[in-house]
This record gives C-alpha cells, sequence and structure tokens, in this order.
C-alpha cells in the first residue's frame, strides 16, 4: 500500500468541495411554469440525501464540524412534506455520503475522512455497525493517515453488494463489501489519481468509476476486475456519475473547477486543461467516446436521472441553481434557482419531488445551519 499522504496536495477544504452538497416562495423555471421551493435551515456541513419510500421520510447526512467545540455529526430523519426533524442518529464518525437499500430498510454512510461505512436501521434509527476499509500508514512527512477517502456510495439492484471508490493521489481503489455482512470482500486498484464518481450497469454487471484525470473505469462485478480504462469524451473533471439504462449511456457532469487544473498536474505532472467544463457529457460506456453535451450552470456537481418522467436535473454549485433536462435529447427545460451552493440530491420517484442540500459560502459564519430544500416541478 502507498504510503503518501493523500490530502497534502489537496488540502481538506477543496476535498470537502469535491465531497460538497421556511417557504422561500416560488422560482422561476424556464420562462413559463415555476417550481416551489420549501427550505429549512437544518445543521452544519450537509452533504448527501436519501429519500425513503417505505418510511416516507428524508434522510440527511451531517458530518458536523471539524475542530474543537465542533458539533457531533449525525444522520436527520425528517418529514418529507414538512422538512420538520422526526429524529437525530449520532453516527460513529463523520457522515457525508449515503446510499439506501429501502426493501431492507437499510441505510449506507461513508465516513469519508475516516475511510470507513455505518449501516442505518431505518425503522428503529440505530446504527448497526461500522466497517474499516482502509488503515493509516505513515507518510513520508512522518504522519499517518489514509491512503484513500470515500465519496459516492453504489449499491448493486439486489441490496447485496455495495461499492465505494477510494480516492487517492497516486492510484485510488473501488473498494467491493458484502453489504448484508458489512464486510470487505476485495480492494479493486489500479483505478488510476483521484476517482471521484460512481455509477452501475446491474443488467451488464458493470461499475463505472470516473477519475478527476479524465478517466472512464469499468469493473466487471463478476469478477471484481478492471476491464476497461478509456478517456472519458474530453470530459476533464467528470466529478459525479449516472447510468441511463434506456441508451445505454455514462453521464458524467464536467465541472469545470478553476483551481482543479493545478490539483490535476499534481496528479498528473504536464497536465494541462482544454475544456472550460460546465456541462453535462453523455458517454459510450464501451469506448468512452463522447455522444453528446449539454451547457449546465456554472460549477455542476451531482446529477440524478429520473426516468419514469425523462429528466435529468443537475445542481449548480457554483452557479447556485437547478438545471432540468429531458434526459433524451438533453434539451435545457428549467432552470431553479437555489441561492448559495446546491450540492447532492434526492428524489421521490413516486411524485417526483426532488430535495437538495444546500450549503452556505465560506462568508458565512463558521459552524453556520446549512439547508434543505423541497422543490416540486
Amino acid at each position: 500500500m502507498a504510503t503518501h499522504r493523500p490530502h497534502t496536495a489537496l488540502g481538506r477544504r477543496p476535498f470537502l468541495a469535491l465531497l460538497a452538497a421556511g417557504m422561500a416562495g416560488a422560482s422561476r423555471v424556464g420562462h413559463a411554469a415555476e417550481a416551489q421551493v420549501q427550505r429549512a435551515e437544518l445543521a452544519p456541513a450537509l452533504y448527501e440525501l436519501a429519500y425513503s419510500p417505505s418510511q416516507k421520510a428524508l434522510f440527511v447526512a451531517s458530518a458536523g464540524g471539524f475542530g474543537e467545540n465542533a458539533p457531533p455529526s449525525k444522520l436527520f430523519r425528517l418529514d418529507p412534506h414538512t422538512l420538520a426533524v422526526q429524529a437525530e442518529i449520532a453516527l460513529p464518525k463523520k457522515g457525508f455520503g449515503v446510499t439506501l437499500d429501502d426493501a431492507s430498510g437499510r441505510l449506507y454512510v461513508g465516513h469519508s475522512v475516516d475511510a470507513a461505512i455505518s449501516v442505518i436501521d431505518i425503522a428503529s434509527n440505530r446504527v448497526l455497525g461500522t466497517v474499516q476499509v482502509d488503515e493509516k500508514v505513515r507518510g513520508e512527512d512522518g504522519k499517518e493517515n489514509y491512503t484513500y477517502f470515500l465519496r459516492e456510495l453504489q449499491l448493486d439492484a439486489t441490496g447485496q453488494r455495495l461499492y465505494a471508490p477510494g480516492r487517492g493521489m497516486k492510484d485510488s481503489a473501488l473498494f467491493a463489501l458484502d453489504a448484508k455482512n458489512l464486510k470487505l470482500e476485495k480492494t479493486i486498484t489500479g483505478i488510476g489519481p483521484g476517482a471521484t464518481g460512481v455509477a452501475m450497469d446491474d443488467a451488464r454487471g458493470r461499475v463505472f468509476v470516473s477519475t478527476l484525470l479524465g478517466r472512464l473505469v469499468t469493473v466487471d462485478a463478476g469478477s471484481l476486475a478492471i476491464t476497461r480504462n478509456v478517456e472519458s469524451g474530453g470530459a476533464e473533471q467528470p466529478l459525479n456519475l449516472a447510468f441511463d439504462a434506456a441508451s445505454n449511456r455514462v453521464l458524467a457532469v464536467d465541472q469545470g473547477l478553476e483551481s482543479m487544473p493545478g490539483f490535476q498536474e499534481k496528479m498528473q505532472p504536464g497536465f494541462v486543461s482544454h475544456h472550460p467544463g460546465n456541462r453535462l457529457v453523455a458517454l459510450d460506456p464501451e469506448t468512452g467516446k463522447l455522444l453528446h453535451e449539454a451547457p449546465t450552470g456554472k460549477g455542476p456537481l451531482t446529477l440524478r436521472l429520473d426516468a419514469a418522467r425523462k429528466r435529468l436535473y443537475v445542481t449548480n454549485r457554483e452557479g447556485g441553481s437547478l438545471t432540468v433536462l429531458d434526459s433524451a435529447s438533453y434539451a435545457a427545460i428549467a432552470t431553479v434557482e437555489l441561492g448559495a451552493h446546491p450540492n447532492s440530491m434526492a428524489l421521490d420517484e413516486a411524485s417526483g419531488t426532488l430535495f437538495v442540500s444546500v450549503k452556505n459560502t465560506r462568508a458565512a459564519a463558521r459552524g453556520s445551519k446549512e439547508s434543505v430544500v423541497r422543490v416540486t416541478l
């Protein structure tokens, strides 16, 4: 295992930006319709969300804070209609990414800076267990730290296996876990520097991982071996992914963060940026060929596919907005202004209601509460 200290070059604030995620009145959508946006201030350091149809509840991860007297990390359970807090679940480590197995009533929380994953029983609101996927190693500076940092979590359709990319500076890994027993099955290395997004094609048993050097890596879910490593269609910052089964395309946001080329050059000396990003791209999963692109707001961060309604939602962190696209044509349908820094999304697939975590600006007081918004289109 490498002994470098991965956060030295990136720093905590830029890394958390990579992780990042009352009635406000109606916001304009396109030129003809309106979206209803309901907002609730909740807690500091909000990141990912998950909506449970079985529990009729929205779950939101708060990482808490850093430093002395920082608030603890919690998982909040909210009423999805009023955004009122129904329960607060203390987490054993700082929570960032989440993914839900609603059929089994299990929600998985990624502890990104602690290289661990916990599982929560959403009926009883209690932590069932935590697994460590990486161990600290001593770096060149003599300090101990984890080799990999977690971001997104991806559960397969059966709920049996959980995937978690681990971002590293020299190489990254994909952790494959037995989800039911919360045990690490395999650490798949060779992903390349800067792993970020993950998506899955359950029908063909393919797991896709993107990297901040513009690569799309495919892992076979049966053998847990890398089968392809191709360019991601010219997208230099393919931060987060989704798989569109209807079109057999991998969708990615190309973030366009202005400070990212310097970080990319540290991972790959001589790296030169050729595209400003700020777009959504559709890629051929076999070749990585760019099949389509669509402009977004500034700094697209996460995307959510609503296959039933043929809608694609993109949060624009720097633009303070939500872009709504047609998932078949990629034509722009609407823009919803959310303010500050929209981060992560969850979808109530039955109603089409969207939930978004909205982060504060840097000017906000340390420890200030961040918001969850409920968007009905």
